[in-house]
């Protein structure tokens, strides 16, 4: 086995045991939405593991650890903090209810199969340019090039775009005049889900920086791709939008005049 399939071996494994810790975790509080907190964290764990593992890291290395711990802290503790303050995700209860009446599994099964040893090979391929990067950036690819700071820009943007939308969520949803209203002003102007865009953006920037390593970098385009898939074809956006479309008055109209991913300025109306 190549240093690099040895690097990726013992991340993935080090991933597994943290996901059947975190799975009987769920068993026990009977809650498997706290998953979506430790996607993010998960991917420094790669990140950090990654790092750890190289035996002569420089600049590039440390360009896309800081990234992603940035990226990642920030955005677990969001989710964390959103989790302990109002409890179970719906969308996790629909999910588990639904597979339990279809299969007939237990909830420790369900919790098992559906939830934890689905979402780990997801986190592990989304964080491939991070774990890619560092690892091939190990030694004589170091220096950061014209993709490295094109990338770290438009790293940054995410993060900044991800931090304000969320922080303009939390406010709208602290007052209670705004209860059952839709947030149409800020940067939830110009998109519907600027929170989703952020992360998005964070991760293409991350990957453009790996590219510097060559052929490893570009072949982790899978990360962004099925990140960006995910938000906004799969488990993001379209389950979202149903149930904020059942739940809140005049998001019908939001959606006709505000895009749904990529920030434009609002249709007239």
């Amino acid at each position: 086995m190549t240093a690099i399939g040895q690097t990726l071996a013992i991340n993935a494994t080090a991933l597994l045991a943290v996901i059947i810790l975190l799975w009987a975790y769920s068993v026990k509080i009977r809650d498997v939405s706290f998953i979506d907190a430790f996607w993010a964290f998960g991917m420094v764990l790669l990140a950090w593991a990654s790092w750890t593992q190289s035996d002569a890291p420089g600049a590039l290395s440390h360009l896309l650890l800081g990234l992603t711990t940035l990226w990642g802290l920030r955005l677990s503790l969001h989710l964390w903090t959103r989790w302990r303050a109002h409890g179970e995700d719906p969308r996790y209860e629909k999910i588990m209810r639904s597979v339990m009446e279809k299969k007939g599994w237990s909830w420790s099964k369900t919790s098992l199969q559906s939830v934890f040893l689905t979402q780990a090979p997801l986190l592990f391929i989304t964080c491939l340019p991070a774990q890619l990067g560092i690892a091939y950036s190990d030694g004589a690819n170091t220096a950061l090039g014209p993709l490295a700071f094109a990338g770290a820009i438009i790293a940054i943007i995410g993060i900044l775009f991800e931090t304000i939308g969320d922080a303009q969520l939390n406010a709208f949803r602290a007052d209670p005049a705004n209860k059952g209203k839709v947030l149409d002003t800020g940067l939830w102007r110009y998109t519907r889900h600027p929170n989703y865009f952020g992360d998005a953006c964070t991760w293409w920037g991350i990957w453009l920086i790996a590219c510097e390593t060559g052929l490893p970098g570009w072949i982790s385009i899978i990360g962004p791709i099925f990140l960006t898939f995910t938000l906004t074809r799969w488990s993001g956006k379209p389950m979202l939008e149903y149930g904020m479309k059942k739940t809140r008055p005049g998001y019908a109209e939001y959606v006709a005049r505000t895009s749904g991913f990529f920030p434009l300025p609002p249709k007239s109306r």
